[in-house]
């Protein structure tokens, strides 16, 4: 490889280095945004990150899970299921404006047939749903982002079974409802603008018949039980710092999940597994469907983006690939280009007319005789062997005319070399024309 081609393919290297640096770090950009936005619901006012937090300095085993991995359900003591979605048999419709995302009821899609699957192989604690997406984008617990008591009954009764089931909220700013721990202790949760229901199939835990705030209650097309409770801000980031919220969540959790784990699953999937049943768990094209959702799709865009980088950079920035044998050529041509501009630049026209007729004659060479030529100094006398054996007359005017050029002055006028070049040109054309 000549001097000439180093600079640029070491360059070429460098700027692709370079390209790569920048995709890298915009897909860790990417992936950085992606996990706050996971994480955006969890650690807002509605989330339940503090629950965990909170249970885990206290010692309790408790884990956050989105899913992506079975669990062995007789390992979790108590499935924490925080519902953020109103419309359990069908999907949400997204936000198109920024009144529409305030003011949206459904964070997530959550389906009724997996809720019930989920409570059904784990004792289970089901949290409806009470704020719009406003709450946890504005930090503010406004009456006007409270969710629709309809939507929340609506939830409530296709969770327990029970179509006489009813959901209400105390229309006063703060609510006390009492509790008395395992130790014995009278303590009182705190709620504002309290979220309560009445359902003659549940037995109240935490509040009364008629305003029931936690309660044990039928689990809908099974004969099974599950803890439902009507208003999240008794556990969530929220409401933990309000009254005695955070002891009474935890008393209560210890008290039903013991020392086994606090599973709080936002997944919206079944990952509970029963380790007595052995049985193969088919593959399906869902399983490989999951490598193009977020964040994986990141990933695919940015390789997509990536491959068309590199395309363009090698089709139209740099061109194709350079022929190695025709490097000498390339170098020479851009020694006659610089050399002609130097002489241009001191007025040597007639130095200038000399190189560019040795040229022209290098060229013809090539075409008479074929790529194979050797293109050196003796094309002139190539040349001229080859006219006066084809054709003497102009060998003779050649012969002629070669000798005038190269006795030219070097300091020559503008006029009389381009009557040089028009000279040349016109033999040279009929030259080639005969052969």
């Amino acid at each position: 490889m000549s001097s000439a081609e180093r600079p640029r393919s070491s360059g070429i290297r460098f700027e692709t280095l370079l390209a790569g640096l920048i995709i890298l770090l915009i897909v860790g950009a990417l992936f950085f945004l992606s996990s706050q936005r996971q994480q955006g619901l969890r650690a807002s006012p509605a989330g339940f990150n503090g629950l965990q937090i909170w249970l885990t300095s206290e010692g309790q085993s408790a884990q956050n899970f989105t899913g992506g991995w079975l669990i062995d359900r007789t390992n979790v003591g108590l499935l924490v299921l925080p519902l953020f979605d109103t419309l359990l048999d069908r999907e949400r419709v997204s936000p198109r404006t920024k009144q529409e995302l305030l003011f949206q009821q459904d964070e997530s899609d959550q389906l009724l047939e997996n809720i019930l699957e989920k409570a059904g192989m784990a004792r289970t604690l089901i949290i409806l749903p009470k704020w719009r997406s406003g709450m946890r984008l504005t930090g503010l617990g406004h009456p006007a982002l409270l969710a629709e008591e309809g939507s929340i009954e609506r939830v409530l009764r296709q969770v327990t079974g029970s179509e006489t089931a009813q959901l209400t909220r105390i229309r006063r700013p703060f609510s006390n409802f009492t509790y008395q721990s395992a130790g014995g202790d009278a303590l009182e949760a705190q709620l504002y603008v309290a979220q309560v229901f009445e359902s003659d199939l549940c037995m109240p835990l935490i509040g009364q018949r008629g305003q029931m705030l936690l309660a044990d209650c039928p689990l809908a097309e099974t004969d099974m039980r599950a803890l439902v409770l009507s208003d999240p801000d008794l556990l969530n980031n929220h409401g933990l710092r309000l009254g005695d919220n955070a002891q009474i969540g935890q008393d209560f959790i210890a008290q039903q999940a013991g020392d086994a784990q606090v599973l709080i699953d936002y997944s919206s999937g079944v990952w509970l597994k029963d380790p007595s049943e052995n049985t193969a768990r088919e593959r399906t094209w869902a399983d490989l469907l999951r490598f193009f959702e977020p964040p994986f799709s990141i990933l695919w865009v940015s390789a997509a983006l990536f491959m068309a980088l590199v395309l363009w950079r090698s089709a139209v920035r740099y061109g194709p690939v350079l022929d190695l044998a025709s490097s000498s050529s390339a170098s020479k041509a851009l020694a006659i280009r610089a050399r002609a501009r130097l002489l241009r630049l001191t007025d040597q026209d007639g130095a200038l007319l000399s190189e560019y007729a040795a040229a022209r004659i290098s060229a013809t060479a090539s075409r008479l005789f074929g790529p194979s030529h050797t293109r050196n100094r003796s094309d002139e006398e190539a040349v001229l062997r080859h006219l006066e054996r084809n054709d003497p007359r102009h060998a003779a005017y050649m012969k002629d005319f070669l000798t005038r050029i190269h006795h030219v002055p070097k300091k020559l006028g503008a006029v009389e070399a381009i009557a040089y070049v028009d000279e040349f040109e016109d033999l040279l054309e009929k030259i080639t024309n005969d052969a």
